[in-house]
């Protein structure tokens, strides 16, 4: 017998805003990531070089390359060797201001995950399992959510494994708390 969706909306939210709070802890108050991202020692002159090519809001690679055949170009391969290369997201400057709009769709993106653990539980296990199953299977589903693609961010763009390490942790820590939810608020038999 499985349980459906719509019958643990409410582990869904509540996990959904504890782990909102938890996050805003993490961000505001405890300060371990301060130092994921470093300030270029010629911020300003940069900033006002880039400026004046009123760059749209995207992820960009510097230098890049359209296809396979161009990175084997001389010209392509010159390039990388003059340096620096870059991975750049640019974003509309009024975003890191207001950041409403991020915080509505990391509320968003925390239902989202509640929904994909809520339906890996109720597929798996049944009315009044008990708490530590459910937070086992929960609290794994969670974890793969919100840790287990980071990696690829040090793999392929160069961040920083301490970053990407203090992250996975901020996921286990999500995780927990979507465990303990899912197992308190799970159905009776």
């Amino acid at each position: 017998m499985y349980i459906p969706i719509l019958s643990l909306w409410l582990p869904i939210l509540l996990a959904a805003v504890l782990v909102f709070v938890a996050s805003s802890i993490i961000h505001m108050f405890l300060g371990y990531h301060a130092n994921d991202y470093r300030k270029l020692p010629v911020e300003d002159q940069i900033q006002d070089a880039l400026q004046p090519f009123s760059i749209p809001p995207g992820d960009y690679v510097l230098p890049h390359a359209a296809s396979a055949e161009e990175m084997k170009s001389e010209e392509y391969k010159a390039k990388v060797e003059r340096g620096p290369a870059a991975f750049i997201t640019v974003v509309d400057g009024r975003s890191v201001l207001n950041m409403g709009p991020q915080l509505t769709q990391w509320f968003v993106y925390l239902v989202v995950v509640g929904v994909f653990v809520a339906y890996a539980a109720g597929r798996t296990l049944s009315p009044g399992a008990e708490y530590l199953s459910v937070f086992r299977l929960t609290g794994t589903v969670a974890f793969a959510c919100y840790a287990m693609s980071l990696p690829q961010r040090s793999v392929w763009y160069g961040v920083r494994w301490t970053s990407t390490l203090k992250s996975m942790f901020d996921g286990l820590i999500y995780a927990l708390l979507t465990a303990g939810v899912f197992g308190w608020l799970w159905p009776v038999g």
